[in-house]
């Protein structure tokens, strides 16, 4: 059975330094060490005293009490925090893949690992604060109290602050893993990283998604050498159009824009059915959680009851189903706008087809199914045109994170790429 690092792809030196941590992170359990090194430098003598109490690992040099794991999206950031949170769990200190710890952390119902997927925009102070609260008893299983916090760029100002307090005075046996973009300020606060050991990661090269997706999903090697192209590294979306059909019918609409740029209300007409086939996608993701999620709600405030009270308790719970809709409009709005980031990064990956056959380098096409078309474009528009158009469509992408409403920088995206 492979260890529970198998699948973070192409990420050979994050893996040496995360299991070194985790053996060290054993070694300071069999010695009974109070707590852990924080990730700031350490005098002397409590470095020769861990050094000694920990049969010759030094936790400073391996482990620490909170981490960040960087990278480009598909890189596998949560792929790496859920395997040394089950590392860290596991009994032989290795993430073996096999014992209870590995098994259960990777399925995500270990008692002490509390993973944080945020379904909104944010992530707010409620939730935060209660999660450092959690997070400071004592593990029950005997080992470490972990925090994997998913999109940590997306903590309010104000949930950030609670989580500084928790990272500057950790619990004894508590870690922390946060996963973002990078360690900008715009994505993590300079507070927070400075307290915090980073982990880069880099986008995995599409040979190393493709054998993954052979590997472990059983598909075909073509279609996964082709999917791992077309989705540029990243092994969530490869996997996606390998299996899905939808998946790669909304791809071939979205390939299709630039033929379909022929005036202004063209423009206007691309950006809407961008729009609309995002929304699509995000509804129907969204729909059967929803669902479950309001049902399962009802029926614990008395829905369909006949008891004396039953009616009355149903009236008195109409602000918790206020706000578990709005948790979902929250929800929905996020997933919308990750469907169509995931447009947008395909019809970056067009463009940049174009540009590079323009410039003439000696580099794969992202795309292999639309490359004649890419190269079309690039003889009509050069290298200075293909450019443009991919500067406008990363200015969506980055327009769109600034929260400017998606239909308008669609637009003006699509007015950029027929003015050229």
């Amino acid at each position: 059975m492979p260890d529970v690092f198998a699948d973070l792809v192409g990420q050979d030196e994050a893996v040496v330094e995360l299991r070194r941590a985790a053996a060290a992170a054993a070694a300071v359990l069999r010695a009974g060490v109070a707590a852990l090194v924080t990730a700031g430098p350490a005098s002397g003598n409590e470095s020769a005293a861990d050094d000694a109490a920990t049969g010759g690992v030094d936790p400073s040099a391996g482990m620490t009490h909170a981490w960040i794991f960087t990278g480009p999206p598909g890189s596998g950031r949560s792929v790496a925090a859920r395997a040394f949170a089950a590392a860290l769990e596991c009994v032989h200190g290795t993430g073996c893949g096999e014992c209870p710890g590995c098994h259960t952390t990777m399925g995500g119902t270990h008692a002490d690992v509390r993973m944080v997927v945020p379904e909104g925009l944010s992530i707010g102070v409620g939730e935060m604060r209660a999660l450092v609260l959690r997070a400071a008893s004592t593990p029950s299983g005997g080992r470490w109290q972990v925090v994997v916090i998913e999109d940590a760029d997306r903590l309010t100002e104000a949930a950030g602050n609670a989580l500084l307090k928790a990272i500057e005075e950790p619990p004894p046996r508590t870690v922390f893993l946060l996963c973002a973009p990078s360690t900008h300020p715009d994505d993590i606060s300079v507070t927070i990283r400075s307290r915090c050991r980073v982990v880069p990661l880099r986008q995995p090269p599409a040979d190393a998604v493709a054998e993954v997706l052979v590997r472990r999903d059983g598909i075909a090697p073509d279609v996964a050498q082709w999917a791992a192209a077309a989705a540029q590294g990243h092994v969530g979306r490869a996997r996606r159009l390998a299996r899905d059909p939808e998946a790669r019918k909304r791809r071939e609409a979205v390939l299709a824009v630039p033929r379909r740029l022929t005036g202004v209300g063209a423009a206007f007409d691309a950006a809407s059915a961008l729009i609309e086939a995002a929304e699509a996608e995000a509804e129907a993701s969204v729909t059967e959680a929803d669902t479950t999620e309001r049902a399962a709600l009802e029926t614990a405030l008395g829905a369909g009851g006949t008891g004396r009270g039953a009616a009355g308790a149903m009236r008195g719970a109409a602000g918790q189903l206020k706000e578990l809709e709005k948790r979902q409009k929250s929800r929905a709005t996020r997933a919308q706008r990750d469907a169509l980031d995931r447009a947008l990064v395909d019809l970056a990956g067009f463009y940049r087809d174009a540009l590079t056959m323009a410039l003439r380098a000696p580099v794969a096409p992202v795309h292999t199914d639309t490359a004649a078309l890419a190269g079309t474009g690039a003889q009509k528009w050069d290298a200075e045109g293909s450019l443009r158009r991919l500067e406008a469509v990363l200015a969506c992408r980055a327009a769109i994170e600034a929260n400017v409403k998606p239909r308008i920088a669609v637009e003006a995206m699509m007015l950029a790429l027929w003015k050229g």
